[in-house]
């Protein structure tokens, strides 16, 4: 598919590989994240006249035929689409065409941005007390004291004899939707497939990300 074919859209994916460094023409080191741009093509164009509103419907990372249930396979056919896509996501778009469907997502509107805010689900902790979730003192560290790296009382007496919402307590830490904003894009090369941006992203290697332009700042 040529490059003039290919549809540059607001939100695109990447997967994370890692994070290394480089040098500057200064010598000064600079941190980057290596992000892996993965095949994306249009798997549904929503319009307002059926749907209510205009979307374009995005699928990527692709598995074994055997492994896609067989409605993605016949939504995937129908959209003629050869890859087998397991995930999906939807970006806004007003001007919607089904000419658009089966179209291929480009990646040259990050380097015209300059900055980018990236999207992913954190790091996964399990289950952590409240010293390592959110940062409490905690108590004494005499032997005598009992009272280490509990949270203490979180009660209220008889009024209001209810515990408050978004209490800080101990449970789960991580797994969580962040985003990262004011990324500085630092080298592009769509031909072999790479991003870099200054500074760390959230989620573990191999996960997927979400890119969009920056919000706040400009190039």
């Amino acid at each position: 598919m040529s490059e003039s074919s290919k549809l540059s859209i607001e939100v695109v994916v990447g997967q994370k590989a890692g994070m290394t460094r480089i040098f500057d023409q200064d010598g000064n080191t600079i941190p980057v994240t290596v992000i892996k741009l993965v095949p994306l093509k249009i798997t549904q164009v929503k319009q307002s006249e059926k749907e209510g509103y205009n979307s374009l419907q995005v699928g990527y990372y692709p598995k074994r035929e055997s492994l896609i249930p067989k409605p993605i396979l016949g939504h995937l056919k129908k959209a003629k689409v050869v890859e087998n896509y397991s995930r999906f996501y939807e970006v806004q778009y007003n001007d919607v065409t089904p000419e658009l469907l089966g179209q291929e997502v480009d990646f040259s509107n990050l380097s015209e941005a300059g900055f980018v805010d990236i999207t992913g689900i954190s790091k996964g902790k399990g289950f952590q007390g409240v010293m390592k979730r959110h940062g409490f003192a905690g108590g004494p560290g005499a032997h005598g004291s009992q009272f280490h790296r509990r949270s203490g009382s979180i009660g209220n007496r008889a009024t209001p004899a209810r515990v408050f919402k978004e209490k800080k307590m101990p449970g789960h830490m991580g797994s969580e939707n962040v985003t990262v904003q004011n990324l500085k894009v630092i080298e592009l090369n769509a031909d072999k497939g790479y991003l870099l941006v200054k500074g760390c992203v959230p989620g573990s290697n191999e996960s997927f990300v979400f890119i969009k332009s920056s919000v706040k700042k400009s190039k």
